[in-house]
């Protein structure tokens, strides 16, 4: 599990093979640390250390997550979000992030605004019902809030130590970014949507607007 803050911005020094796709990536993190098999998220996307050196280390991507993420474009010399899992203790300054890629949106907006950076994204249909103004998601494994929602899109502001921190503000308008809806609401749609299967009387929770 990750919190969706960022902890370095590692580069890719190489995107060898097809599937998998095997990620050498050099890091500020103690990577000689790390151990083999442990999870890292990769711009969002929770993947397993397989090598590690004094200041690199390697991973595999698989082709379920090729085709969910924006990994296969990934090239030497691209920047990545990295964060380490997080350890029992830890402060849960984000919100909860699995780093289990929904899919991938489409950055539609972006400009400079209030001393930080307006972005618009376009997400994909099936997860527009869990994106709610001042609900939570993860761009590009950046922990963020929802400012607004339009149709299928949602905008966001990133603060200026977002910004330095990340590479959110590298992404132009039309660029591919990996997209996490808040998992709590996943969980609570099926719940409710099984509980109406079954038939149970959701009167009460409809009237209070949560079915």
């Amino acid at each position: 599990m990750f919190t969706g803050l960022i902890q370095d911005v590692g580069v890719v020094l190489e995107a060898a093979g097809s599937v998998p796709l095997r990620l050498r990536i050099q890091t500020a993190l103690p990577a000689g640390q790390f151990a083999v098999g442990e999870s890292i998220a990769v711009d969002g996307v929770c993947l397993t250390v397989v090598e590690r050196s004094r200041t690199t280390f390697a991973v595999d991507a698989a082709g379920e997550t090729l085709a969910r993420t924006t990994l296969g474009g990934l090239s030497r010399g691209r920047r990545v979000n990295l964060e380490r899992a997080l350890a029992v203790g830890d402060r849960l300054g984000g919100h909860m992030v699995l780093g289990h890629v929904d899919g991938t949106g489409q950055v539609t907006g972006a400009r400079s605004a209030g001393g930080g950076h307006w972005m618009e994204i376009e997400a994909p249909a099936a997860s527009v019902p869990f994106l709610l103004e001042k609900g939570s998601v993860a761009v590009d494994g950046v922990s963020l809030t929802i400012n607004g929602t339009s149709g299928n899109r949602f905008h966001v502001l990133l603060i200026p130590e977002t910004l330095t921190r990340t590479t959110l503000g590298e992404r132009p308008v039309g660029a591919a970014v990996n997209l996490e809806v808040d998992v709590i609401g996943k969980y609570v749609a099926r719940l409710l949507g099984a509980a109406k299967g079954l038939g149970v009387d959701l009167g009460l929770l409809e009237r209070a607007g949560f079915a």
